[in-house]
């Protein structure tokens, strides 16, 4: 029974080490593979940006090639006449030619921790490096129908920035009849509001179909982790369609979905683009690649139902954009006041969704108390303690007694030498004599894993993570600590990144999670095998190496978990004489 438990302890531990092992130093080299389709080039030859003719119940292919190595974003903005975009967390501006949604930074998120550097930039024209954009519009396929295209010039019908305060309107008569007005707000956060009304002044009647789509040029690079989708993203008929990758697209074979209402986009890891239409509208939606071997270009799509324009007539669409940072609580609110269905699942919370997102909940709300996440993750691990107290205190008064029990479980060792079955039913006799449990000592593990692995994935996947400073040397909670004892943790001046293996770039808190972990080691019972005890003292070191490039936020909770087991399991062995 003893051997049974030394295993199981032993099972637990290097299963755990093999599955962070996997994802630190294997999974990655997977994910760097190149996808089967061509890796983006930059054109050096500049293509027309209009639409591809659709096809009858299908969304135009979006226009737009990435600009030749001379032009930057800049150029292209300048070339030309926009309406400035200006709100509290967004930047950018609306083009007339075309009124394309196609310039956005994010105001409130920065490049690097330096809130000096550049804004993070989301949406770009068609012309630039990476051409990214969202487009809405009519086709009228069949016809020869003159519909509003990228080329078209809009006139807006009075001066002035778009803003939460102040939307625009925009305009465009095709000359046979048809006038087309564009009417967009925003919010004071990502969410823009775009009503588009046809008006017919003919003297027959016209059939148009509303779409919308996103369009981004060129492969963008994703997380090497399988812990976290970025690509193509939708949600139809309350179906959450979140596993299609980029290089699962292919050429001419879009994947199709029906929906009534939902929503469709690119997620990346921290950023969102999508499209939502009117929840009571029957679509057709598609993800495609169009296969152009100079600028792989992708896009996400919808057509409503076709729509007759009467003469004398109208008719209006309202669609919805959300352009920016996959914030938890803004997702749900938009969810709730919105009607998003699941919205807030554009943030990648796993299959344990019900316990990663309570435990980021809870982290948000100690956030709240006292401005700080690397604080809150302590509280976060204190409040598990005292939840799971009376297990735990149970599982270290039984391994205080498996502790006590060594000496007597070495005589019957020597008294029974290789007779295991003599040897076990008399160490079972002992167990039930003295009310010993083997297995409550396996307890602390297997609560500490769930919690571990759903910490990981809020520290990996939530925006609220990024940049979050702790105090010294850690600047930002999401990324490894920075510090190595290479270089003395900085007290010279020498960076040995360039020269060093990443795993040998040991920071102060891996160290510290190092110590804790031995430390609570030599508290345990040491297994009477000495090829398994040093195994089991060998773990801290393993650990200390693989966590180095993990989060710091992960490596803080770990030590701090360790050091309250430690104080836990300390006093309740001294009070049974364990210690």
């Amino acid at each position: 029974m003893e051997d049974q438990q030394k295993n199981l302890f032993l099972v637990i531990a290097l299963t755990l080490a093999i599955i962070i092992g996997f994802q630190v130093f294997v999974e990655p080299y997977f994910q760097k593979a190149k996808p089967p389709q061509p890796q983006t080039t930059q054109s050096t030859q500049t293509t027309t940006a209009t639409p591809a003719p659709a096809a009858p119940g299908a969304a135009p292919t979006a226009g737009g090639a990435a600009a030749p190595a001379a032009k930057t974003r800049a150029e292209v903005l300048a070339e030309s006449p926009r309406i400035p975009i200006e709100t509290p967390r967004l930047h950018g501006s609306i083009s007339l030619l075309g009124a394309r949604l196609d310039d956005l930074t994010l105001a409130t998120y920065h490049e690097t921790v330096d809130p000096k550097s550049p804004e993070i930039t989301l949406l770009s024209p068609s012309g630039s490096a990476e051409p990214y954009f969202i487009e809405v519009g009519w086709t009228a396929a069949g016809k020869s129908v003159p519909v509003p295209t990228a080329e078209t010039r809009w006139t807006a019908t009075e001066p002035g920035a778009l803003t939460p305060e102040h939307p625009i309107t925009l305009t465009w008569n095709n000359g046979q009849g048809l006038t087309f007005t564009r009417k967009i707000a925003v919010d004071t956060n990502y969410v823009f509001t775009v009503t588009q009304t046809v008006a017919n002044a003919g003297s027959e009647p016209v059939t148009l179909t509303p779409y919308g789509l996103v369009s981004r040029a060129g492969t963008p690079p994703v997380s090497p982790s399988y812990l976290l989708h970025e690509g193509p993203i939708g949600v139809f008929d309350g179906t959450l369609k979140d596993s299609i990758k980029y290089a699962e697209l292919k050429p001419n074979e879009p994947q199709k979905f029906t929906s009534t209402g939902g929503w469709l986009g690119f997620t990346d890891k921290y950023w969102l683009t999508v499209l939502i239409p009117e929840q009571k509208e029957k679509l057709n939606a598609s993800f495609r690649w169009t296969g152009d071997p100079q600028l792989q270009r992708y896009q996400a799509d919808f057509v409503a139902d076709p729509e007759t324009v009467p003469p004398g007539g109208s008719l209006s669409t309202e669609d919805r954009v959300f352009a920016g940072a996959k914030e938890v609580k803004l997702l749900d609110q938009y969810e709730a006041k919105l009607g998003f269905p699941k919205f807030d699942r554009a943030i990648d919370f796993g299959w344990f969704y019900w316990i990663t997102k309570p435990i980021f909940l809870t982290l948000d709300f100690f956030y709240s108390k006292i401005g700080n996440f690397g604080l809150a993750i302590m509280l976060l691990t204190l409040s598990i303690k005292i939840i799971f107290f009376p297990l735990a205190n149970r599982s270290y008064r039984a391994m205080s007694k498996m502790k006590l029990l060594q000496p007597e479980i070495a005589k019957l060792r020597e008294k029974f030498g290789e007779d295991k079955a003599k040897l076990n039913q008399e160490v079972m006799a002992l167990y039930k004599r003295v009310g010993a449990n083997p297995m409550a000592g396996c307890l602390p593990i297997f609560i500490q894993i769930p919690v571990f692995f759903s910490l990981y994935k809020v520290l990996y996947v939530t925006i609220e993570m990024r940049h979050a400073p702790f105090y010294g040397w850690i600047h930002d909670l999401s990324a490894p600590d920075p510090t190595t004892w290479l270089n003395l943790f900085g007290l010279f001046s020498f960076n040995p990144a360039p020269y060093a293996p990443h795993f040998l770039m040991l920071g102060a808190w891996p160290l510290i999670m190092g110590c804790t972990m031995f430390l609570q080691q030599k508290l345990n019972p040491a297994p009477a095998d000495p090829v398994q005890a040093k195994m089991m003292m060998a773990l801290p070191l393993v650990f200390t190496f693989m966590l180095s490039q993990f989060p710091a936020g992960l490596v803080i909770y770990w030590s701090w978990n360790n050091t309250l087991s430690i104080i836990q399991q300390w006093v309740i062995m001294h009070r049974a004489g364990a210690a």
